[in-house]
């Protein structure tokens, strides 16, 4: 269902691939403005491609969402190019895997920083835009382990549990002002960081009896799920375009699952 986004301006995190792409292809094909961003320099390439597909108004940025200074200058640069900031994406994230024995201190508060203090920074600035204007969407990229925690990746769940909490308290702190504030939860969806994860938790999970190769594992995982099917970005995408319009605008405090039927709660 096409959403009408004109006039509107997005801002988008983590938009250089994957998900975040995805959803950025969705908001160009919709009539938004778009602000691209991602502390890798791809994020220019997505852009450039995002706006030969659709002629949208794209400002693309390289920013690193753990650091507060960047991150007030990505929305001053917004409100200043676009005039508004209407919908925030807070979608940057990455993962490691590894044992409990290995696991480096290091990599623990890398995921938080990024998973959990980069969301809450890019909600703080952006609604301080969407307080003045009276109204906003915020919307966050939470996961399946923000329901339900697996091994190897006790950071990680704890970062994505924590949007959760975010989207939570901010939804009834931002309520008065009519910005709504949700969260979305991925399941398997094909994507590089998938790509990763296949990899590593494969290589940790084969034994002598049983090895996975590429794409093994995932396959397994997939028979798991409901549909029987891994996602693809634009159904993830077409659920952030729904939240981020007027049909949601009595939706505040959620989080949903995006997974096949994966998790169910």
């Amino acid at each position: 269902m096409k959403r009408n986004f004109a006039g509107k301006t997005v801002v988008i995190t983590g938009a250089c691939r994957g998900i975040g792409a995805g959803i950025a292809e969705r908001f160009a094909s919709d009539g938004a403005r778009l602000v691209m961003v991602s502390n890798a320099e791809r994020v220019f390439e997505t852009a450039e491609k995002i706006k030969a597909a659709h002629g949208s108004e794209i400002l693309a940025l390289q920013v690193d969402v753990t650091d507060e200074q960047q991150v007030q200058h990505l929305y001053q640069e917004a409100a200043s190019r676009f005039g508004s900031i209407d919908v925030s994406i807070q979608n940057a994230g990455v993962i490691t895997i590894d044992t409990f024995d290995k696991m480096p201190k290091s990599d623990f508060d890398k995921i938080l920083a990024v998973n959990t203090t980069g969301v809450w920074l890019c909600c703080r600035e952006a609604a301080k835009y969407m307080v003045k204007q009276q109204s906003g969407s915020l919307i966050n990229t939470s996961s399946g382990q923000g329901r339900q925690g697996f091994i190897y990746t006790p950071h990680y769940a704890a970062s994505k549990m924590g949007v959760i909490g975010i989207t939570q308290s901010l939804s009834q702190e931002l309520a008065p002002w009519n910005i709504t504030v949700n969260a979305f939860c991925p399941g398997i969806i094909e994507s590089e960081m998938w790509d990763y994860n296949d990899r590593v938790w494969g290589e940790i999970l084969s034994t002598e009896q049983k090895t996975y190769g590429k794409g093994e594992l995932m396959a397994e995982w997939v028979q798991n799920i409901p549909l029987k099917r891994a996602g693809q970005p634009q159904d993830v995408a077409g659920l952030v375009a729904f939240l981020a319009s007027d049909d949601a605008r009595y939706i505040t405090g959620q989080t949903i699952n995006v997974d096949g039927g994966l998790i169910m709660s």
